[in-house]
């Protein structure tokens, strides 16, 4: 399909630059191709959940891995910032600098923050679109505290180039049940879950599972194809255990469902089911999802609101179909939800399930 198929104008003040308060008082468009458009709170989610149901969370935890520094050549001295993105080895980052023409391979850069020595990293392979290699004198644990040290919450830059980094932002751009570090953005449909909402799903019968998706800064990079068949997505790390699988098939014999928390949850779930049967998954997935794919393990999907023309819009146009997303979109734009990381919720039924409802 043609990208410019999924633009829609989007008016500026819908862009939340912070998140609702408590978490789950956030609004939640509930869309089912066969029925009519819900306007409901995220509190409400258990109205939308059955005994034999599987809540599937991302457990991944965001790291601070917004980075300020130097890069000196002799007496020429730069003021270089990075957004950490993928762990390539204990010791060496891929990273988007900017500005990325004044580093070249060899170049040292020193990332600095008051009251802690500096931290090192060697640029050992330059890419397109501002991307380098970056290769640390720390490695490991000792490298992943030494960023925590020194680093900023990376905020997407829709709300970084609105507001300053506030020091809320380091607990409200995680999930309360973040646990395993190495994600550079959230999976924001989870920042939406308080203890209590989990009290009551779990109340209800339902049970809750976790997978880890690391995210990769690569979920902001905008399509720059003009075709979907061209596009090719950042390779992320996921993880999905056999016990989680266990569970999850247990459900499905009982006629549950699962209910997919964010795109992250979903792709890691259909990369790991990609000949149809749901399997453990350990490794990297690329998957691309675009209308016409076919889904193999997710049911019902809840997930913030995506930017025009991105992957996630896509993603979304596939599961509940194109023409009821575009006028989900638009309602929801009317009725002014709040869009994308820090804003509302949709609670999405597929369509192809739906239709045989």
């Amino acid at each position: 399909m043609r990208v410019d198929e999924f633009d829609f104008t989007l008016p500026d003040d819908l862009v939340a630059l912070h998140p609702a308060v408590p978490r789950d008082s956030a609004r939640m468009l509930v869309v089912n191709p066969a029925t009519d458009l819900q306007d409901r709170s995220v509190s409400e989610l258990t109205d939308f959940l059955t005994e034999n149901d599987v809540l599937v969370v991302n457990n991944t935890k965001v790291l601070p891995a917004e980075l300020v520094g130097t890069r000196t050549r002799g007496e020429a001295v730069a003021k270089i910032s990075v957004n950490l993105h993928k762990r390539v080895d204990p010791q060496q980052w891929r990273a988007f600098a900017r500005p990325a023409k004044k580093l070249a391979i060899g170049d040292q850069v020193e990332f600095l923050r008051e009251s802690v020595d500096p931290l090192r990293a060697e640029v050992v392979e330059k890419a397109d679109a501002g991307e380098v290699q970056l290769k640390f004198a720390e490695k490991g644990a000792e490298l992943d505290e030494a960023i925590k040290a020194r680093g900023a919450m990376p905020l997407p830059p829709y709300i970084g180039a609105k507001r300053d980094h506030e020091d809320q932002d380091d607990t409200d751009y995680q999930t309360i049940y973040a646990k395993h570090d190495g994600a550079v953005a959230a999976p924001t449909a989870g920042l939406h879950f308080t203890d209590r909402l989990l009290d009551a799903i779990r109340a209800k019968g339902v049970k809750i599972e976790e997978v880890t998706l690391h995210v990769g800064a690569g979920t902001f990079l905008p399509v720059k194809v003009d075709d979907t068949e061209d596009h090719k997505m950042h390779a992320e790390w996921g993880e999905i255990t056999s016990s989680t699988i266990e569970t999850i098939n247990e459900a499905k014999a009982k006629g549950g469902r699962v209910i997919a928390v964010g795109t992250t949850s979903l792709r890691l779930l259909e990369s790991a089911s990609m000949d149809g049967e749901l399997k453990p998954f350990c490794g990297e997935t690329d998957i691309f999802i675009t209308p016409g794919y076919q889904f193999n393990a997710v049911d019902v999907l809840m997930t913030n609101f995506h930017l025009p023309k991105s992957t996630l819009f896509m993603l979304v146009s596939a599961f509940s179909g194109f023409e009821t997303m575009q006028k989900a979109y638009k309602h929801a734009i009317d009725s002014k939800y709040r869009f994308y990381s820090f804003g509302d919720a949709s609670l999405l039924f597929r369509a192809d399930l739906a239709a045989k409802d």
